[in-house]
């Protein structure tokens, strides 16, 4: 069974749910709670919310990626905050994908059966992991080497204005960019964008 660690201050309803869909879950109101757990447990995949009180969830992620015993547990953070900005910071500090609430149970399902699927293979491929993504239909050598600039300081959380002032350019012509590479790509937004050159390693997470 896939054991599941759910951090939330309000756990009640993914608590009583996920088990009908084969999932162990065991619950951490904050990310001081979850980290204690962590350090006596092993978990398939962690379902971490942002916004707890003690420890929220951006300062749980990175304290989980700190750890070498947990560092590589897929972790996908649930929030309400629906920015982009935000979200990519999230990634930048490990996150392997966003839900936002209210979310339907359906589509959190498929999340992690994806994360999960995509971590085992992973795992599995592990030694050869150098030669991931070098053929030559990488979406992301359609990218020009600007385009590579704006998706790297967008990586780094910066948004249009200051990607902007970094490379000298207007904020029209960095949206401009950023939805060049969102069609090359073949993503609709920002967060995806960023994901996508993650897991491509063209930019480290």
């Amino acid at each position: 069974m896939t054991t599941v660690l759910l951090v939330d201050d309000n756990p009640k309803y993914l608590k009583e749910a996920l088990p009908y869909y084969g999932y162990d879950v065991f619950t951490a109101s904050d990310g001081i709670q979850a980290l204690k757990l962590l350090s006596q447990n092993k978990f398939d995949i962690i379902l971490l919310d942002v916004m707890m009180p003690n420890m929220n969830g951006w300062d749980t992620l990175k304290e989980i990626r700190k750890n070498v015993e947990t560092k590589d547990v897929p972790v996908i953070m649930i929030t309400a905050v629906d920015e982009e900005e935000k979200m990519v910071k999230g990634l930048r500090y490990g996150a392997d994908d966003y839900i936002i609430k209210p979310f339907i149970l359906q589509n959190l399902l498929a999340r992690m059966e994806a994360v999960l699927r995509r971590t085992r293979r992973q795992n599995r491929e592990l030694p050869r992991k150098e030669s991931h993504f070098t053929s030559s239909d990488n979406p992301l050598k359609t990218l020009t080497s600007r385009e590579k600039e704006v998706l790297q300081l967008a990586a780094e959380g910066a948004n249009n204005k200051e990607i902007a002032e970094k490379l000298v350019l207007s904020e029209v012509t960095v949206k401009s960019h950023m939805n060049s590479i969102f069609k090359k790509l073949k993503v609709t937004n920002r967060t995806q964008a960023v994901l996508l050159a993650i897991q491509m390693n063209l930019i480290e997470n």
